[in-house]
């Protein structure tokens, strides 16, 4: 296994653990941490997931170790290999869980792009982020192109790509992509804001994170409102709507019964996925 997967108090962390290698990302990773994503959205008593690196990298990026045939996937056909960043990137988009970055070390290329789906991004202050793939000659990957400019504005998106410039975290942070706390606290602060989130029912954090990711890809705040408005109907005569304003009148804590796993409404329809070679 490329990744530990641990499991307590409600909050599961993946570990990537390549350290020899600073976790350098391969196709072996790629479907370790999907497999993780698998167990932690199928129990229920996962509340939120934590990514982190083992050693002094989060991930170093893809894994070089073939030389200049890294990237080679043959010549052009009508058939298009996917992308392995892209298959980890919308299983992570995907989640029925809140997802947590917590950035130890260097994360470049693939190591700071496949934390883009994730929901939100700590990292140490030490640590160091580059989008460098211009400089091995290659492109955005991991759906990055969608996600970035999502996150910070066009231009800082673009002179980041451009460059391929491996920055402070500092410099991520006052763009808004991360936030940074001392190294020794990294996760500390994760556990904490991972912790913070079992105060909400755990069916509710599903739904709201489908459509607030969801919502970025609409034309019109109509849609919105109209997965606000089927998810309202789906949730308001519930048994965690109705805890959760007894428990507020009577000043004690939640106790939350529904399970993400079956009580979960379906507020949008089905996509088909398109097949890759």
């Amino acid at each position: 296994m490329t990744i530990d997967l641990d499991i307590s108090d409600g909050i599961a962390t993946i570990t990537l653990n390549r350290p020899d290698r600073l976790n350098a990302f391969n196709v072996a990773m790629m479907r370790d941490i999907i497999e993780a994503l698998d167990e932690t959205d199928a129990n229920d008593e996962v509340r939120s997931v934590i990514v982190t690196g083992a050693g002094r990298a989060f991930c170093a990026g893809a894994d070089l170790e073939s030389g200049g045939s890294t990237f080679d996937h043959g010549a052009p056909t009508d058939s298009v290999r996917r992308d392995g960043g892209g298959i980890l990137t919308l299983r992570i988009f995907n989640s029925v869980k809140p997802i947590i970055a917590a950035i130890n070390g260097p994360a470049v290329g693939v190591g700071i792009t496949m934390t883009l789906p994730m929901d939100i991004r700590i990292a140490a202050d030490d640590a160091k982020i580059g989008f460098v793939f211009g400089r091995r000659g290659i492109i955005t990957e991991a759906a990055s192109s969608w996600f970035l400019p999502r996150l910070v504005d066009m231009a800082t998106a673009l002179e980041w790509c451009y460059s391929g410039r491996v920055m402070p975290a500092r410099e991520a942070a006052e763009a808004g992509l991360v936030r940074t706390v001392p190294s020794e606290e990294l996760i500390t602060a994760a556990r904490e804001l991972a912790a913070s989130f079992a105060a909400s029912a755990p069916v509710s954090v599903r739904v709201m994170r489908e459509l607030l990711w969801r919502g970025l890809t609409f034309d019109h705040p109509m849609e919105a409102h109209r997965a606000d408005s089927r998810a309202l109907q789906a949730l308001g005569g519930s048994a965690d709507a109705g805890e959760g304003v007894r428990s507020f009148l009577e000043k004690r804590p939640p106790v939350w019964s529904m399970k993400p796993s079956t009580d979960t409404p379906e507020i949008f329809p089905q996509q088909p996925d398109r097949e890759f070679s």
